[in-house]
């Protein structure tokens, strides 16, 4: 078992940029497949992106793809999402996930292992 904790998140001015980071501790980091999902007021938590175990491949959900970034610093037992350009819309709770699996997919339910979540919210 993982344990997830996000932190990085606040309050930042549309077209601005943030990187939210994830710091998994209690279990092997690397055997981790990790995804970012997040969650704004009345809607369904949707998926952000995700990054293989091995850091070498990520992906994205298409209408993100080009302004974030996943990557991820084994060492460190981290995972980071830098967020660029950012939108008021992107304003939610961000959480990372970890699957035991080389990679991981978009669905909530295959992701065990979840963070508290971090709050961004990007002003107009």
């Amino acid at each position: 078992q993982v344990q997830l904790v996000e932190s990085g998140g606040g309050l930042v001015q549309a077209g601005g940029s943030l990187r939210v980071s994830c710091v998994a501790s209690g279990g092997t980091f690397s055997l981790y497949a990790m995804g970012w999902f997040r969650q704004a007021p009345g809607k369904e938590r949707e998926f952000v992106g995700g990054i293989t175990r091995s850091g070498v491949t990520t992906y994205y959900a298409g209408s993100l793809k080009g302004r974030f970034t996943i990557s991820r610093d084994n060492a460190k037992n981290t995972v980071y999402l830098q967020m660029n350009s950012l939108k008021p819309e992107d304003t939610a709770v961000y959480y990372c996930a970890a699957a035991d699996r080389p990679w991981g997919t978009s669905r909530r339910n295959e992701y065990p292992y979840w963070g508290q979540g971090t709050q961004v919210t990007v002003s107009s």
